[in-house]
């Protein structure tokens, strides 16, 4: 075959193509040291707060909502309510285990912080985290509730 024949030139780009999808796909994501430290661990049983999900804390009440399930793992949440303000929301679990543990240790905070500026569980989701923010939004919803009924 010549060298400019038409079917040369389509394998080659064809080979060449196939060869960059191939280690493009066996590339692997790194890690981020700062994230992999970001995990939120399940708390200890004795502070979810009792059966009812309230504990009495120094100068407020801090209540566990119910635990609300997603497609990617549980979240449940806890917060500290405090003249009826919201002074500290926190994840006591989130999903975990592979990439769920990078979008979780991203997503979290920001859900924490968001929710202590909004002082109710109207806070937007999270870009690339949508199950863990609705989740979140379940369970702190469920936490207030606790909160005013306490």
């Amino acid at each position: 075959m010549k060298k400019n024949h038409p079917v040369r030139r389509f394998v080659l780009a064809t080979a060449a193509t196939v060869s960059g999808i191939v280690l493009l796909l066996s590339l692997k994501p790194g890690t981020d040291p700062a994230n992999a430290a970001a995990q939120v661990p399940a708390p200890p049983p004795a502070a979810q707060g009792g059966a009812a999900g309230g504990a009495q804390a120094p100068g407020g009440t801090t209540v566990t909502g119910t635990a609300a399930r997603t497609q990617y793992g549980t979240v449940q949440v806890r917060v500290t309510v405090v003249g009826g303000r919201i002074t500290q929301a926190e994840a006591v679990q989130a999903p975990s285990g592979g990439r769920s543990s990078e979008i979780s240790g991203n997503a979290v905070p920001r859900l924490n912080q968001a929710a202590v500026a909004a002082q109710n569980a109207r806070i937007d989701t999270v870009s690339g985290a949508t199950y863990t923010s609705e989740g979140y939004r379940r369970s702190l919803q469920s936490a207030l509730d606790r909160a005013s009924g306490a």
